[in-house]
C-alpha cells in the first residue's frame, strides 16, 4: 500500500509571470551608481543632492501664485519669491522632479507599482495613513528646522566628511531604532 501525498504546487500563468516584480538591484551596483550620480551633481551644480529644497520651492511657488501680497511681504519667502523672482527657477527643482520621475520610471520598470496600504494586524489602514502623514510633516518641519533632509545631510554631507552630517546620521538612526521599539506590536 502506497501514500501519496499531494504537494501544494501553483502553476503560475503567463500574465502572472509577466506582472510578477522584478527582483531589486543588486545594493553595492546600486550603491555605486548612486556615488556616480552624487559626484555628477557637485561636478555639475557645485552643490549635492537633497530632496527639501526642492519640495520648498515648489511649496512658496504655490503661496506665490496664491496669494503673492503675502509671499511679498514675508522675509522667509521673499528669499524665495519675493516680487518678480519664480520660486521654480532653481536646479533644485529639476532635481526633484527628476527624483520623481526617475522613481516612477523605476517602479514601472521593476514592475513595483500598484496602489497598496502596507499594514501590521493590529493597524488598520486608516491608522497607517495617519501614521505616516504624522511622520512626514515631523521629517518636514525638522528638515527645515535643520536646512537640510536625510539625503542631503546622508548623502551630501556625509560624503564632505561634515561632522554635523555624521552626528545627525547617528541621531537620526539612534531615534529611529527607539521609536522601532515602542511600535514594533503594530507590525507583528
Amino acid at each position: 500500500m502506497t501514500v501519496a501525498t499531494q504537494t501544494n504546487v501553483k502553476v503560475r500563468t503567463k500574465a502572472e509571470i509577466r506582472t510578477a516584480p522584478r527582483a531589486f538591484a543588486n545594493p553595492y551596483a546600486a550603491g555605486l551608481l548612486l556615488g556616480v550620480v552624487l559626484f555628477l551633481a557637485f561636478f555639475l551644480t557645485g552643490n549635492g543632492l537633497g530632496a527639501s529644497g526642492g519640495l520648498n520651492r515648489m511649496i512658496v511657488w504655490v503661496i506665490d501664485v496664491v496669494a503673492p501680497q503675502h509671499a511679498d511681504r514675508v522675509a522667509y519667502l521673499i528669499e524665495y519669491a519675493g516680487g518678480d523672482k519664480n520660486a521654480l527657477d532653481h536646479w533644485i527643482v529639476l532635481l526633484t522632479a527628476g527624483i520623481f520621475i526617475g522613481g516612477l520610471i523605476s517602479g514601472f520598470v521593476g514592475r513595483r507599482i500598484k496602489f497598496e496600504t502596507l499594514h501590521g494586524p493590529r493597524i488598520t489602514s486608516h491608522q497607517r495613513w495617519m501614521f505616516a502623514l504624522l511622520g512626514g510633516v515631523f521629517s518636514g518641519f525638522g528638515a527645515r528646522l535643520a536646512r537640510g533632509c536625510t539625503s542631503g545631510q546622508g548623502l551630501s554631507g556625509g560624503a564632505l566628511l561634515s561632522v554635523g552630517s555624521w552626528a545627525f546620521l547617528l541621531a537620526f538612526f539612534a531615534g529611529g531604532y527607539a521609536l522601532a521599539y515602542f511600535v514594533r506590536r503594530l507590525w507583528t
